[in-house]
């Protein structure tokens, strides 16, 4: 048995990352459901392949919560926690060999480092832009970017319109910054340790010190 792993919202100032893990028989066993990288879908195309995955596919997810995030970064870089979540997936499904994402400028490094976690031996295959290179790290992503987005959904229900949680996103800083005037702290969805909440507090300081 073979697997894919990706993750979504890794990048993401807001909501969870999560990585999800895809195992078949064989490498061509989704080739005629026509999976691609999630990014170069539609979210109805997501939400169609994601039933057609989880039915022919043994699936497996981690979650990573902001407050999650935000705990690793204390004791790891960002790429060191995601290859334990890779990792941490792999190990549910037990697998032979892995293709994973490379979250490293240098792949061999980015392997060793989940392998390093891994319970059993497993072959693991580590490549940049692997979600386009195999389907089974194409199937992973849908399944990792769907997941994701049903959580800011569900989030979103709670604390109102916070857009996709990414920092590019305008929807996402005002959100924050509004929830920040208002609460004079950030949200508990929000990575406090990102640079966007940091700076975002700082103007803010800066701003009252001025007007006091």
């Amino acid at each position: 048995m073979i697997c894919g792993v990706d993750e979504a919202g890794k990048g993401s100032v807001l909501g969870p990352m999560v990585i999800a893990a895809v195992a078949v028989p064989s490498e061509d066993a989704l080739d005629d459901l026509g999976v691609k990288d999630s990014k170069l879908l539609s979210p109805k195309e997501r939400e169609r392949l994601y039933t057609l995955i989880k039915k022919r596919c043994k699936v497996a997810t981690v979650r990573l919560d902001a407050l999650d995030v935000d705990a690793v970064r204390l004791d790891m870089t960002l790429n060191a926690a995601v290859a334990r979540a890779h990792a941490q997936a792999i190990n549910k499904l037990s697998p032979s060999c892995a293709y994973v994402d490379a979250c490293d400028v240098n792949c061999f490094r980015y392997a060793e480092m989940v392998k390093s976690h891994l319970d059993r031996d497993c072959e693991i295959v580590s490549e940049h832009h692997a979600d386009e290179k195999f389907p089974v790290v194409s199937a992973a992503s849908i399944i990792a970017k769907v997941t994701r987005d049903r959580a800011i959904v569900t989030l979103s229900k709670k604390y109102g319109d916070i857009g996709s949680g990414y920092p590019s996103d305008p929807v996402t800083i005002r959100f924050l910054n509004l929830w920040i005037d208002e609460h004079r702290t950030p949200p508990p969805i929000a990575r406090k340790s990102w640079k966007t909440v940091s700076a975002i507090l700082a103007r803010k300081s800066q701003k009252s010190l001025m007007d006091f």
